[in-house]
């Protein structure tokens, strides 16, 4: 738990991450010293990956530092606000709102949503000198540890403390401040999934190489254009007008992404008519009726046979039959002519990709059509859906935010600049947001994110879900919200989500869809907290029996809610599992999973006959991993927890080995 997590970020270096990563995917690039092998890398790399030595990248002062704050464990936990929680229109609510610094926050769901995130949207501070962005962080780091951890000369240790513990504005602050939650964030999203980013000029320029080198060049998707403002803001006084903001798109893997697509009638209440290109020849075939759709060609050069080998394939035509497939031209029967994914019918492939994969012409091939044109043949898709058409990179004549939460809040201005719920849902239904699909953002501010997900709920029974993020940041006292009585922001966005349950409730009153939330605020703890852990530490360990001190006990500190969900989330099992209890003669134990989760004291002799019992009956019951919470138990009774749980027979008389891990 926090000490744990303190002992382990001890021996933490900036690339820490990234070699625990290497030695989960390729274990034969590592001797038994744990050294690694460049050779051998490049070795398994180089029948894909064309390898170069010379490359361009983003570099600013605190990139290793940034890298160094991604791979530290966090030393918060998890408290559940069990009043909200357990209300009638929360107690089975799947969404979830987290008060506390996302930095902490990703760490916790890395836990238990690696690759399960759908889609991310932020919108983190542009840092434009009067949105109030200072980063400072909380970590204690000296010029010496600095050095050592990040291997690096004193002076550069000296300019990263001044900005780190002093506060900046800066550039390089603003990236250093961006970047562990963006390295965490693409380790969330699904294999299908995307993250939007809204960002105005004074940082989108940095933004979109730190995007490049996070995500990937070849997973960027697009740059959409917002128009905010058709009037204009003034721009320093010299005559230009700004009238715009911008939304990076990225996927996580283009492989695996399908087109983006926006409801017709949304459309053209919503985009300028000029960029809706719908008004097609409709044919049918026996598959129904469809327009002609796009290209299959993928121009970006981009993906090419080096960066996408599987995209580079030769397609086959039958200009008599009108079969379409791949595979060996050996194995196909006269009257194929071959399609490669050249432009322009010049018969040069390498700078170009299909969109589909091999398998998907293979299986889909109903749904494309090859045309003859003066520069040859052309293979496109056929649009088989007219209610949608594809989201364009200009996005206008959608409002602002401000009258949506005005109305909510009796007139009253609670946030600045809040984001309109309509761009939400454009951009969540443009990648086809579904079922159980997760949506998080980590800068959730006022919450138009959660009000966008519950309103296409509310609509249309989507059962989407979603998880925000937000730091309770203190507000001013001349603030409108102040004045409000809101103390911080994070109490703004979730009142927000209760009034809009409210009024989305009285305007479909047949709904049935998931309009509650689950709240929970991360705790975190100075280092006067640490050193008391430390004392109890050492005394628990020790083999002499001591008095545990009621009044102080570490478990009233926390409270047996907070240790259990904090144990839950960092399993593997989410903030909302099912748990059962377990009665071990008079002592209560959490069963989830896998797991067996011992936090309360009394457990004794007794205790240990009873869990054996229940390990060693046919009853299907079994527990490979068995947690303690280690200021809960003596040394003698975590020793007694060893010694007889060591190995047990499961229902088929199969001996199982059980990990005890007793957590401080």
């Amino acid at each position: 738990m926090i000490r744990d997590a303190v002992m382990e970020n001890e021996n933490i270096g900036a690339n820490s991450r990234d070699i625990q990563k290497l030695k989960e995917m390729f274990p034969q690039c590592f001797d038994v010293a744990g050294n690694f092998s460049m050779e051998t890398f490049k070795g398994i790399l180089k029948k894909e990956i064309n390898i170069r030595d010379e490359g361009y990248e983003l570099n600013f002062l605190g990139k290793n530092y940034a890298r160094m704050l991604a791979s530290l464990e966090t030393t918060t936990v998890i408290q559940p606000d069990e009043e909200h929680n357990n209300k009638p229109e929360n107690k089975d609510s799947k969404n979830i709102y987290i008060s506390g610094d996302n930095l902490d926050a990703l760490k916790h769901m890395l836990k238990s949503y690696e690759g399960a995130v759908k889609c991310i949207y932020i919108d983190p501070p542009y840092n434009t000198g009067s949105d109030g962005f200072i980063y400072k962080d909380k970590f204690t780091f000296t010029v010496e540890s600095l050095m050592e951890k990040l291997n690096i000369s004193e002076s550069e240790a000296e300019r990263l403390m001044s900005m780190t513990s002093r506060g900046s504005a800066s550039h390089s602050a603003w990236l250093t401040f961006m970047y562990p939650r963006l390295l965490l964030a693409r380790d969330l999203l699904s294999k299908d999934g995307v993250i939007f980013i809204s960002i105005d000029d004074n940082e989108q320029a940095n933004l979109k190489l730190l995007c490049d080198s996070v995500f990937g060049e070849e997973n960027f998707i697009n740059q959409f254009t917002w128009v905010v403002n058709l009037t204009g803001r003034q721009i320093s006084g010299f005559g230009a007008a700004k009238t715009y903001e911008s939304i990076l798109c990225y996927a996580k893997s283009t492989d695996l992404l399908d087109i983006f697509s926006v409801n017709v009638e949304f459309a053209k209440n919503n985009m300028p008519s000029a960029y809706l290109n719908i008004n097609r020849k409709i044919e049918e075939d026996e598959h129904g009726k469809y327009a002609i759709g796009d290209t299959l060609y993928n121009h970006n050069r981009i993906f090419n046979e080096e960066t996408r080998p599987n995209l580079v394939y030769s397609i086959f035509y039958n200009e008599v039959t009108g079969e379409i497939t791949t595979g060996n031209i050996g194995e196909l029967k006269n009257g194929f002519i071959e399609i490669l994914p050249h432009a322009n019918g010049d018969g040069v492939h390498k700078y170009h990709a299909w969109r589909w994969s091999a398998n998907k012409v293979q299986n889909e091939s109903y749904n494309l059509i090859v045309l003859k044109n003066k520069n040859g043949y052309e293979v496109y898709s056929k649009k088989r859906d007219f209610n949608t058409t594809a989201l364009k990179d200009l996005i206008t004549n959608i409002s602002n935010g401000d009258d949506e939460v005005r109305l909510l809040f009796d007139d009253k201005k609670v946030f600045d600049y809040p984001k309109s719920t309509k761009l939400l849902r454009l951009l969540l239904e443009s990648i086809g947001i579904g079922q159980d699909d997760i949506v998080l953002d980590f800068f959730s501010g006022s919450a138009t994110t959660a009000h966008a997900i519950m309103d296409i709920n509310a609509s249309s029974c989507n059962g989407s879900r979603f998880i925000m993020v937000q730091i309770p940041v203190e507000i001013e006292k001349d603030k409108s919200a102040y004045k409000a009585g809101f103390r911080t922001i994070d109490q703004i966005g979730q009142e927000r989500i209760i009034r809009a349950a409210k009024k989305l409730r009285e305007e479909n009153p047949d709904t049935t869809a998931d309009l509650g939330f689950k709240h929970y605020t991360l705790q975190d703890f100075d280092d006067s907290f640490i050193d008391k852990l430390d004392e109890w530490y050492e005394k628990l360990n020790s083999p002499q029996e001591i008095l545990l001190d009621e009044e102080d006990h570490m478990l009233n500190r926390f409270g047996l809610s907070t240790v259990l969900t904090t144990y839950l989330v960092h399993d593997g099992y989410g903030f909302m599992p099912e748990v059962q209890e377990l009665d071990l003669a008079g002592y209560t134990a959490y069963h989830c999973g896998n797991h067996l989760y011992l936090i309360r004291e009394g457990f004794g002799e007794e205790q240990m006959k009873a869990l054996y019992g229940a390990l060693d009956t046919d009853n299907g019951f079994m527990a490979e991993h068995i947690v303690v919470f280690g200021y809960s138990f003596t040394f003698t009774a975590s020793q007694m927890l060893r010694d007889n749980l060591f190995k047990v027979k499961d229902s088929a008389g199969i001996n199982k080995t059980i990990n005890i891990d007793v957590r401080y």
